[in-house]
């Protein structure tokens, strides 16, 4: 039993550090091959993305709808189903964050957050819902369905 989480440790670490270790290496030897310092030019990625506090809210500010996005991708890839609509859900979900902020000018700033986030994550889920629902009461691909509806949510 031990041995079996340790071995899914093990794996579930050793896996993406080792494929980042070759792709560092690997983008190093083109930066050789082009002339510059691998480790200057890694030097200034680290600095550009992380070395000052702007550029650490920089970083996690254009992070954000990436990773937002991700989930989308994942949570139903744990079902066996493929989303690729997600960006309609990040759209309206932004778009139900605005919303409550504008509807909200006297509320002290911690309730505004918190009530765009549930906003937020309410819309956005919402939307995917509509995918589901297509997949679960027609049979519609809902791959197809969540990126024809990511066109309706940029629409709106």
């Amino acid at each position: 039993m031990q041995r079996a989480v340790y071995q899914g440790i093990l794996t579930g670490l050793l896996l993406p550090l080792g494929a980042l270790g070759v792709s560092l290496l690997l983008f190093g030897i083109l930066l050789a091959c082009a002339g510059t310092s691998p480790f200057s030019a890694y030097n200034l990625m680290y600095v550009g993305g992380f070395g000052t506090w702007f550029s650490w809210q920089n970083t996690l500010q254009r992070a954000a709808p990436l990773m937002l996005t991700a989930l989308c991708t994942a949570i139903p890839a744990q079902m066996g189903l493929v989303i690729i609509g997600g960006e309609g859900a990040l759209v309206l979900g932004g778009l139900g964050a605005v919303m409550m902020a504008l509807s909200m000018p006297a509320t002290a700033p911690w309730g505004v957050q918190l009530a765009m986030a549930l906003a937020g994550l309410t819309l956005g889920g919402l939307w995917i819902l509509v995918a589901g629902a297509l997949r679960h009461y027609r049979g519609v691909n809902e791959t197809i369905s969540s990126l024809l509806l990511t066109y309706i949510a940029i629409a709106v």
